[in-house]
């Protein structure tokens, strides 16, 4: 299969707009207009100086989901609830590609729409892509500093999207797990003194689920960790099927709260999709559940 290379930054609307009309195959959402991304550094991304190629997306044809690669500009999409029917909660959503791409649907918008009629804002995150092509990036330099540039990116604006400061968290599917677990794992209180008000704010998240996240035997959570969501598939490879069952102990023994599910005959890169059957089709139930009983879609 040759992919087909598109220029987001010609064909953005068309991509998304068709993303859109996918995510309505697994889940029942009302048909809306997808909203605008909004840049975590409008002013230039530091340490993405002099790289101005444009965004390219690749159609894996058998199922026509959208890949993403070539992310010099990371970005944030928001699907904001009615304020109606608002929780209080936010996500922000980490999709994964092995750090060479983001498979942008069934791990990204489908998920941000399904919670969304759920009552929890979400936020699916672009970060830049550490292995991909010609790639300077690093995993724990520039993809961890966007995802916590997205966590005070959300707090700074949560009086005006209806979000709980206090109930801001991460999730991230497999490459973008290992982002979400790293956000968690090394974080600060912001600084007050900062000329950008964004950097004012904490970038700790308020609790993390990590969807089959890569290289899960590294996760090290420590008494001041987020609670945590764990998920994954007992066919799938040895340092997730096997790391998620030790990180849950190493979360147990450190007293942070944790719930896990590994579901049987399931292996790698399920997420939202129309395909998923049996118990693993309702994980995002599960999830929802668990906010819930850790008291995250409580309005303050």
């Amino acid at each position: 299969m040759n992919p087909i290379l598109i220029s987001a930054f010609r064909f953005q609307r068309a991509l998304q707009f068709a993303g859109w009309l996918m995510c309505l195959l697994p889940v029942t959402v009302p048909a809306a207009a997808i909203p605008d991304e909004i840049l975590l550094w409008p002013g230039g991304t530091p340490g993405s100086e002099g790289k101005t190629g444009a965004e390219t997306v690749r159609i894996y044809q058998p199922t026509g989901d959208h890949v993403i690669s070539n992310v010099h500009k990371p970005s944030l999409t928001p699907y904001l609830p009615a304020p109606d029917k608002t929780t209080g909660a936010a996500v922000i959503i980490a999709p994964g590609g092995g750090h060479s791409e983001l498979w942008i649907d069934h791990e990204g918008y489908r998920v941000a729409a399904w919670l969304r009629e759920q009552g929890v804002a979400a936020f699916v995150l672009k970060y830049r892509l550490a292995k991909a092509t010609n790639s300077t990036y690093t995993v724990k330099g520039d993809e961890l500093a966007d995802m916590q540039r997205a966590i005070r990116l959300v707090r700074s604006r949560a009086q005006e999207w209806g979000v709980n400061l206090d109930h801001v968290g991460v999730m991230g599917f497999s490459a973008g797990g290992e982002v979400a677990s790293l956000a968690a794992m090394h974080f600060d209180n912001g600084k007050p003194d900062a000329a950008d008000p964004i950097e004012r704010q904490s970038c700790r998240p308020d609790f993390q689920a990590l969807i089959y996240p890569g290289n899960a035997d590294r996760i090290k959570p420590a008494r001041n960790s987020p609670p945590a969501f764990l998920c994954g598939g007992y066919d799938d490879r040895p340092d997730i099927s096997e790391g998620l069952a030790t990180a849950y102990l190493k979360f147990k023994r450190a007293k942070v709260p944790a719930e896990l599910h590994i579901y049987a005959g399931v292996g790698h890169g399920f997420g939202l999709r129309a395909s998923n059957t049996g118990p693993v089709s309702k994980w995002l139930d599960r999830f929802l559940e668990w906010l819930g009983q850790s008291g995250f879609l409580k309005r303050p």
